[in-house]
């Protein structure tokens, strides 16, 4: 199951166990369940402190296997096999249930270990989904730190009779206690505050107490990830507040055009960049979705959806961009049931089904390529009346035999059944005829729209709603600065976002030195 130098590496990760691992597999006399506990094997093989327990059946899910420390209660299983991106969450709960302390502020973790209650999840992941480690590690450690919190990370590929009686569509899908608790990429903190009612509130009031930032920058993609490091730097007071570090990134599967990267993956870039930030002193605030710009004479002030208000002397604003959506009837309604944006992540849930992809540029189209190998049949809707990814994409996806491809037709409805999606309707644009279209799933690919809904009226935008800024990152408000994909500059791209943000630091320190330098009068009267 493993090769020989993933053996070697994670045989370095187990030397940092300080205490006894159990793993019980409960296993049936499938194909699954041998690969499993092969797996499980190589497990044993690579740390002396792992022993294994082999049981038929006695389980909800099988295969599965859970771990556990002797004189601990700790309620920690995956249903399936762990690989893929998932194999990362694997070797981490060996790890923390080993003993090995989690890299974790001591508040967060003291706040876990106080929740009150009995906490069952159940996560469903692909092994190709990018947003499912973060979901299974942050509940894997939960489930260490609290006996009250159970986990059982599910692979949905393989239980997909159960996949498909909850209707999970989309990956990862979290249940508590049987009623589902969320959708997408969450992190621990945002878990532990939807746990913990009262959390929001007090760390409202607590961030409104803070002092006043010289540089404050909204929003944690790559853009307001080099904005802090810059200001940082400069040896003067910095803040970003977020609603998650990462941003857009963090939903990007393969990155090959980061000069001197030859290949990344949006995850790992995204905990590169939190980390080089955290190198220096930055006050980082997560969980925070700006929603009022307040500018001033002297400061201005960010308002949050919390109820958090932050001042800075400069700020600038990194919010990025998402999904575009189509903006017909029935999409809202069945997002995450059938309409969903992510190709990598939900593909898998797919298997075997016709779906839809909406859009005809590159991602549009390496989306459609992806999936033909994956589920029954993709049908790729374009509105203009040709393709616009590159050609050689184009060329791989007309030599795929389970691909059709629909020009000038607009999507008019998503259909459903009132749980999940059963087809389209799009009209035929040359003809006006409307056309009907059995499947189900929809995956969207038409664009991203900037984050700055919130600055209308306070800030200069263009017809786009992205931020009018100058050559140095300048707003039509002094001292307000901007950059990424939230603004004007050309060209949506991570290597350009963080030169930007770059740029828009430094143009904030020289407002900085230029606002507090003492007046020519002053100076003369000295």
């Amino acid at each position: 199951m493993l090769d020989d130098a993933m053996k070697n590496q994670l045989k370095g990760y187990l030397e940092r166990v300080v205490r006894p691992i159990e793993i019980t597999a409960h296993v049936d006399d499938g194909a699954k369940s041998r690969e499993m506990l092969e797996l499980i094997a190589d497990l044993k093989s690579c740390s002396d402190k792992i022993s294994v327990t082999e049981e038929k059946g006695g389980a909800d899910h099988v295969p599965s296997f859970a771990l556990t420390s002797p004189g601990e209660t700790i309620h920690l299983a995956f249903a399936g096999l762990p690989m893929g991106h998932e194999f990362t969450s694997l070797v981490l709960a060996l790890l923390q249930v080993g003993g090995y302390p989690p890299k974790v502020e001591e508040a967060l973790i003291e706040q876990i270990k106080g929740l009150d209650g009995s906490f069952k999840f159940e996560t469903y992941f692909s092994q190709s989904c990018q947003n499912c480690p973060d979901v299974v590690q942050a509940l894997d450690l939960m489930a260490v730190l609290n006996p009250n919190v159970q986990h059982v990370a599910i692979d949905g590929a393989l239980f997909q009779a159960e996949v498909e009686a909850r209707q999970v569509m989309a990956v990862p899908t979290v249940y508590l206690n049987g009623e589902v608790f969320g959708q997408g990429r969450m992190g621990l903190e945002e878990i532990v505050a939807k746990l913990d009612t009262g959390a929001v509130e007090r760390e409202a009031k607590r961030l409104s107490a803070m002092d006043r930032f010289d540089v404050l920058v909204v929003g944690g993609g790559p853009a307001g990830a080099a904005a802090a490091v810059y200001a940082a730097r400069k040896g003067i007071r910095t803040g970003v507040a977020a609603e998650r570090f990462g941003g857009q990134v963090l939903d990007t599967m393969a990155i090959e055009n980061f000069i001197s990267v030859p290949y990344t993956e949006g995850p790992k870039l995204a905990a590169a960049l939190e980390q080089h930030v955290r190198d220096y002193e930055v006050e980082i605030m997560n969980l925070q979705r700006a929603v009022k710009l307040v500018p001033g004479e002297e400061e201005t002030t960010v308002e949050f959806a919390s109820g958090a208000t932050l001042r800075s002397k400069a700020v600038i604003l990194a919010t990025g961009a998402r999904w575009r959506l189509m903006g017909v009837p029935g999409e809202e309604a069945y997002r995450n049931k059938g309409v969903t944006f992510c190709p990598h992540c939900d593909g898998p849930l797919f298997k075997g089904k016709r779906v839809a992809v909406i859009g005809g540029g590159n991602s549009g189209v390496e989306a459609a390529i992806d999936l033909a190998g994956i589920v029954g049949h993709v049908t790729l809707i374009e509105f203009d009346s040709k393709l616009r990814a590159d050609e050689v994409l184009q060329r791989k996806l007309r030599s795929m035999p389970n691909v059709d491809i629909l020009m000038s037709a607009r999507t008019t409805e998503v259909k459903g059944d009132g749980q999940k999606v059963t087809g389209l309707s799009y009209e035929n644009r040359e003809t006006s005829e409307i056309h009907e279209l059995p499947l189900e799933g929809i995956f969207v690919q038409i664009g991203l729209l900037p984050n700055t809904e919130w600055l209308k009226g306070a800030i200069e935008l263009s017809p786009r709603g992205e931020i009018v800024v100058d050559a140095h990152g300048q707003t039509s408000v002094p001292g307000v600065f901007a950059a990424g994909d939230c603004t004007t500059v050309p060209y949506k791209q991570i290597v350009i976002a963080m030169g930007e943000g770059a740029k828009a630091s430094l143009g904030a320190f020289d407002h900085l030195i230029r606002v507090t330098a003492p007046k020519e009068e002053a100076t003369k009267a000295a």
